[in-house]
């Protein structure tokens, strides 16, 4: 309203209201200082009265600006002002009728409220100065404890995670070596392994790390400290009894790691800091009782894990005498079936042997030549027949010799030989033996499992050529290791089987017709004679296995 424009000359904020709800002027100051003014109620909600006792729900009442429109006559308050900043000002209300308005005043009296408040305070602020710090030394103390404390705790649990998430020893001391090397700001830490008063450096951490296995020991008085459980602090010209002298002075510190009575290592610290240690004993005596029950779990997993490795090791090398136990009592009952049927073809072959000279004699009486000729023609292919039935069991004999559990000087060419003389019904009319026979001395060998395991080599051989192939056998003697190769033209191996076929159990013949063992035990000969055994092969080219075994 134009009629209230002459209060825009006012330095103060003035409005004129005509209801509680009819804001009618408001002076150019008012707009400025309020700029953020919206509605009265929420203006009126942001005044309050410097001093107000409460004893009504009814939230107006408080409200000197309610007061002020709802008065009938003059109004005056000192009320606080409290801006959507959280800024509160101080200002003189003023309300003045006239008719149906009500005109107000503000007039800001923050500065000497503030004044006043400043010089009542300061008085208390003096008292209290003297008192803050007098309290401020005391909590310089304690601020620091609690930070050593804090400290304590973070390295305390940190070493525990460390321990926990862990069971290898070098790990362990490794993380914990680095973990006090930042804490006492080292340039070299280290553990060493206590055995009778003298220590072997196991691990360490720094620039200048120092030798592993490095054997070190200190004077009397450090050493008697260690044997009581107290950790040694001090500064030396040298970090143990016998090593190069510093060129000045560092701090060095020893903490004993003990498991129940027993001292087990230390850690040495080195430090070129100039510190006194009051809380870091006890962060050094926790981190110590930790690391000390850790070392020994760790120590008790690995020897665990050893003793799991050697059991496993021990079950297989069991599974493995198991099967040549088999194979020995097969091949000693084979042996003694062999000698029995021998014995048994002997007797009837010595008397039809007997027979044929006898009438081998008499042939000479016959007068009709023809009839003589025919006579002489049937004894002459029953002493062929003779000798080689002869022949077949005296090589029977020798492939089952009963001696086989003793080192014999063998000729290797020869047990070659009788054993394919063993497996001529796999070759006959089927496979062209190649000999390659190079001149070889005689080897100290167990000649029965060598055939044996020529024989297993050989007869799959034979059942991998389909219709007719040829199988070469070589033997040289290469830098003192005899060299048996024997190389088929037969159907080859899946490169997916090679690394099985010495595997006990695994075979690709059909039910009933292999065993899986026979590559299986001519592994463990060939090991016997401390030798190896290696096989290349091809699918559709053929299959070569290469014998190597020491002179």
């Amino acid at each position: 309203m134009k009629k209230f424009d002459f209060f825009n000359r006012f330095r103060d904020p003035v409005f004129v209201v005509r209801d509680y709800d009819d804001v009618v002027f408001k002076n150019n100051t008012f707009c400025r200082v309020f700029n953020q003014f919206t509605d009265i109620k929420k203006f009126a909600h942001k005044m309050t009265f410097e001093m107000c006792p409460m004893d009504s729900e009814n939230a107006d009442l408080y409200s000197p600006l309610f007061q002020a429109i709802t008065s009938k006559e003059n109004f005056f308050a000192r009320i606080c002002y409290t801006s959507n900043a959280e800024d509160t000002r101080y200002y003189d209300l003023t309300s003045v009728k006239r008719g149906a308005y009500t005109i107000i005043f503000l007039s800001d009296v923050s500065a000497d409220i503030i004044l006043k408040d400043n010089k009542t305070e300061q008085k208390l602020y003096l008292e209290q100065l003297k008192k803050l710090k007098e309290e401020n030394n005391e909590l310089q103390k304690i601020r620091q404890k609690a930070q050593t404390q804090a400290f304590k705790i973070g390295l305390i649990n940190k070493v525990s995670n460390i321990i926990s998430e862990s069971m290898d020893i070098s790990a362990i001391l490794n993380s914990v070596l680095k973990e006090l090397s930042m804490m006492f700001g080292c340039f070299r830490a280290y553990y060493a392994k206590c055995s009778d008063n003298i220590f072997n450096i196991t691990e360490s951490y720094g620039e200048k790390s120092s030798s592993i296995n490095t054997v070190i020991s200190f004077d009397e008085t450090v050493t008697n400290k260690l044997l009581n459980r107290k950790i040694s602090v001090g500064y030396a010209l040298s970090e143990y009894t016998g090593a190069i002298p510093f060129k000045k002075s560092v701090l060095r510190i020893i903490v004993p790691i003990y498991h129940m009575q027993k001292m087990i290592g230390i850690i040495v610290l080195l430090s070129y800091q100039k510190r006194e240690l009051n809380e870091e004993i006890e962060i050094l005596d926790a981190v110590a009782s930790q690391l000390g029950s850790a070392i020994i779990r760790a120590e008790l997993y690995k020897r665990n894990a050893q003793n799991v490795q050697e059991l496993k090791h021990t079950l297989k090398e069991l599974k493995d005498t198991q099967v040549q136990l088999i194979n020995s009592e097969k091949m000693a009952s084979l042996g003694q079936l062999i000698a029995g049927i021998a014995h048994e073809i002997n007797t009837p072959v010595a008397a039809i042997k007997s027979n044929n000279e006898m009438l081998s004699k008499l042939s000479s009486k016959i007068e009709n030549s023809d009839i003589k000729d025919m006579f002489n023609q049937i004894l002459s292919t029953d002493k062929e027949a003779i000798t080689r039935i002869s022949k077949i069991v005296v090589s029977l004999k020798k492939f089952v010799r009963l001696d086989g559990a003793e080192l014999q000087e063998a000729d290797i060419n020869k047990e070659i030989d009788l054993t394919l003389d063993i497996i001529s019904h796999e070759t006959k009319n089927k496979v062209e033996i190649i000999k390659d026979y190079g001149n070889i001395p005689k080897i100290k060998c167990y000649p029965n499992l060598l055939n044996q395991v020529f024989t297993n080599i050989l007869v799959n051989a034979c059942q991998s050529i389909e219709k007719t192939g040829t199988i070469t056998i070589s033997t040289h003697v290469v830098r003192n290791t005899l060299e048996i190769r024997i190389k088929d033209s037969g159907s080859g191996i899946p490169k997916e089987n090679l690394n099985k076929i010495f595997t006990a159990g695994f075979t690709t013949k059909g039910v009933g017709v292999g065993t899986g063992l026979g590559l299986a035990i001519s592994q463990k000969i060939i090991d016997k004679h401390h030798g190896k055994i290696r096989v290349l092969s091809e699918v559709g080219v053929g299959t070569e296995f290469i014998i190597t075994i020491p002179c």
